[in-house]
């Protein structure tokens, strides 16, 4: 058995779904077709018969109301055609019965349905070389049987004839089936084919930008291939643009670490012949290559946490925001000596708490203090608030620098992006592109826009549970 079973599944997984749907549907069809067939045979047959048994029954019925004192028949003309019955008369003692032969036959059975003994039965026989069918009665005056026969051939050759007929329009519905099982397969599975086809077609060109094409029509009138395939559309669209962002991303990494790489090959081959150096020479290249490497270090954690799509559920718990940002001010106040920052927390803000890793969200924090102190005047404020808003948290960072010019607010989230004013300004682009993902990891919207009356506006919202 297990190797049946094992041979049917290698069958089936051998065979193409659109030859195993048009099997199924053409088996399905053909056995309803075959099915009616048979039924309608039978039907017609049961009814032929009910028919020819009513045709007996008035019959003998006429034959009682006109009786008379006959016998045997006298002879077997009767049942010649096209004389349309046989009657007889059959006493239930034989010792009465007349000189001449029956030319029904008579048995045991006949003689106890003429004593009542038995109820009236038909029988199917065979009378002078055709084929007949008789019904025995009894008189209920008289001790006697009536048997009536009359010839089936033509019943016979009728239902005959409509097996024939029957056998030909199942064999012509189990054709039709296979030819429509083929015909919905072939037109059912037309957009799974044309799935497969660009599936296949991007595995082998690595080219995600093909696209299914889709039938016209409003979506709600959509069937489930169809709405299969638009499913497979965005997830193509997903994955183009996830395969652009990585492209890019490498490119972009690649082109910001070209600069200090260069850097520190070139400190180290100094440092390398550090015998014709004097020792402020020394000095110098050693705290370059120091600060170089703590670039590329920097750098290269800031990839790694940006390839990161979400927040490890484990280390999720429950965190004060308002904590979070007295702590990150108080950094940044270590950090950046020459700058104020303030922290303006809503008392009805102060004890609420969302979900979070709160390493992340302090990195969050971090590093929207560190681009507001890069833009700073020195001696400028940056100034932090939290406050309630419907349904959320909002915490705002604002510094009073040259704010974001109209043509750069789009880009301020992408990697690696920098403004024109903020190329000379240390850093690689990352920190509010990584600020932006933290955020979206926690379920929280980040958005930059100018201040009123100069500057730039973080405002981070964050969903309260």
């Amino acid at each position: 058995m297990t190797g049946t079973r094992g041979l049917g599944a290698r069958w089936r997984r051998r065979r193409p779904l659109r030859t195993r749907l048009a099997l199924a549907a053409s088996s399905a069809v053909a056995v309803v077709a075959v099915g009616i067939c048979a039924a309608a045979f039978v039907i017609l047959d049961h009814q032929m018969t009910r028919q020819l048994e009513l045709n007996l029954t008035q019959t003998a019925a006429q034959a009682i109301r006109d009786r008379h004192d006959w016998g045997p028949t006298p002879s077997d003309t009767l049942c010649q055609y096209p004389a349309s019955a046989c009657v007889q008369i059959v006493p239930s003692d034989p010792a009465k019965d007349p000189r001449k032969r029956y030319v029904l036959p008579v048995s045991d059975a006949t003689r106890q349905v003429a004593d009542g003994r038995r109820a009236a039965f038909y029988t199917k026989l065979t009378v002078a070389g055709h084929p007949v069918r008789m019904l025995t009665t009894r008189l209920a005056d008289k001790d006697e049987a009536v048997q009536v026969a009359q010839r089936s051939d033509t019943v016979d050759r009728g239902v005959q004839q409509a097996a024939w007929a029957l056998s030909a329009v199942g064999a012509a519905g189990v054709l039709l089936a296979a030819a429509l099982g083929y015909w919905v397969s072939r037109t059912g599975l037309a957009p799974v084919a044309r799935l497969t086809a660009t599936a296949e077609r991007i595995a082998a060109t690595r080219d995600a930008r093909h696209r299914i094409e889709l039938p016209a029509g409003p979506p709600a009138r959509e069937d489930e291939i169809t709405r299969l395939a638009t499913s497979f559309n965005t997830m193509l669209g997903e994955l183009e643009q996830s395969v652009t962002a990585q492209r890019r991303l490498v490119a972009d990494a690649s082109h910001e670490l070209r600069t200090p790489l260069t850097a520190l090959r070139t400190n180290a081959e100094l440092l390398a012949r550090a015998d014709r150096l004097t020792d402020a020479q020394r000095d110098r290249a050693s705290a370059a290559l120091g600060r170089q490497l703590r670039e590329v270090t920097t750098l290269v954690n800031d990839l790694i946490e940006l390839a990161r799509d979400e927040e490890p559920q484990p280390l999720v718990e429950q965190v004060r925001p308002a904590a979070l940002l007295e702590h990150a001010v108080g950094a940044a106040g270590e950090h950046w000596p020459e700058l104020t920052f303030t922290a303006a927390i809503d008392p009805a803000a102060a004890a609420a708490t969302v979900p979070g890793v709160p390493a992340r969200l302090a990195r969050l924090l971090s590093n929207l203090l560190d681009n507001a102190a890069k833009f700073s005047p020195p001696g400028g404020p940056v100034e932090t608030a939290l406050s309630p808003v419907p349904g959320a948290l909002e915490l705002t960072v604002r510094d009073h620098g040259p704010g974001i010019e109209a043509a750069d607010l789009p880009h301020v989230f992408d990697r690696f992006y920098r403004a024109q004013a903020a190329r000379a300004l240390p850093g690689s682009g990352l920190g509010l592109a990584m600020a932006r993902q933290i955020a979206r990891a926690h379920g929280a919207d980040l958005t930059a826009e100018r201040a009123p009356g100069g500057g730039a506006l973080f405002r981070l919202r964050i969903p309260l549970p």
